[in-house]
């Protein structure tokens, strides 16, 4: 048995992938915990100055994102998600190279993000250089009422 890898694509999204960044979306955030922004939410953030979009996409097909907003030369990384079919593949890795690169061209000095504490992502983030810099008790609830802790992690860039 071979497996055939493919070369992740990293190009600048806009409004009107709002449709695809939904779906990639709906399919890689665990409906439980509810931390899936609404189509709406993201094309309005969208529009706002400082935000921009990054996607990734594998033989032409949008498998993941990342969404980012600066203000001055701080950054948060707002979202990022990988399609579960897709995830293994170098696909969230490329996007945090590229929105470090990113940054780094539009001046920002420090990246910020906050994850469910068991967030397995946060391993992600560790490998690409952000340490835990706080935080926020109780902050996400689940729709069955199960709360659980934020943590604040941020980078140099």
């Amino acid at each position: 048995m071979s497996t055939q890898l493919h070369a992740v694509e990293i190009a600048s999204g806009r409004v009107s992938d709002a449709d695809a960044v939904d779906r990639v979306m709906q399919a890689a955030f665990e409906p439980r915990y509810g931390e899936a922004w609404t189509r709406a939410q993201c094309v309005g953030i969208l529009t706002m100055p400082g935000v921009w979009l990054t996607l990734a996409r594998i033989e032409g097909e949008l498998v993941g994102f990342a969404l980012v907003r600066a203000i001055i030369d701080e950054a948060e990384l707002l979202l990022i998600a990988v399609d579960p079919a897709c995830r293994r593949r170098g696909v969230a890795g490329a996007l945090m190279r590229s929105m470090l690169a990113e940054c780094r061209g539009r001046g920002v000095r420090r990246v910020h993000l906050e994850v469910r504490a068991n967030n397995p992502a946060v391993a992600l983030y560790a490998a690409h250089g952000f340490t835990k810099a706080g935080e926020r008790r109780d902050y996400y609830r689940a729709k069955s009422g199960e709360s659980f802790d934020a943590h604040t992690y941020a980078r140099d860039v």
